[in-house]
């Protein structure tokens, strides 16, 4: 009797269910892992625009105004008050401000409710307030 090398239909199913259940265990984790990383990546953003601020606000004396926003660390405002020890170049490595990582911009206040000035990202649902994923992002808390 020939007999060919090959897997049998019950090994192949054993297979597959084995590869469902490590599936089934280990694909919620990473999804979870997915949101952690947005908020840690959010934070990490924030503390660049906060050093940013505080480097414009040592080389200029004061912060840019709620309607100058961020884009005044990219580009020297031309309105009132004008920095006059602007830094060549800008204050961000990149030319244009970052967006929170759900694609959303970051809201920027000045001055802050909390401080010298506030910026937030509203999370994943862009909304303000919200639990746990869709917290909102701030550089007080």
């Amino acid at each position: 009797m020939n007999r060919k090398a090959g897997f049998t239909l019950v090994e192949i199913m054993v297979v597959v269910v084995i590869i469902g259940l490590l599936a089934a265990l280990i694909g919620p984790r990473l999804i979870g892992q997915s949101e952690a990383a947005k908020v840690t990546a959010a934070r990490a953003q924030i503390k660049n625009l906060q050093q940013s601020l505080e480097l414009f606000h040592l080389n200029n004396g004061f912060f840019p105004t709620t309607e100058q926003g961020l884009s005044s660390l990219v580009v020297k405002p031309t309105m009132p008050p004008e920095p006059k020890n602007y830094q060549r170049g800008g204050y961000l490595n990149s030319k244009t401000v970052p967006r929170d990582p759900w694609g959303n911009d970051y809201l920027y206040i000045c001055p802050g409710e909390d401080g010298d000035y506030d910026i937030i990202s509203f999370g994943a649902d862009g909304r303000e307030g919200g639990g746990e994923g869709a917290a909102d992002i701030t550089n007080w808390n």
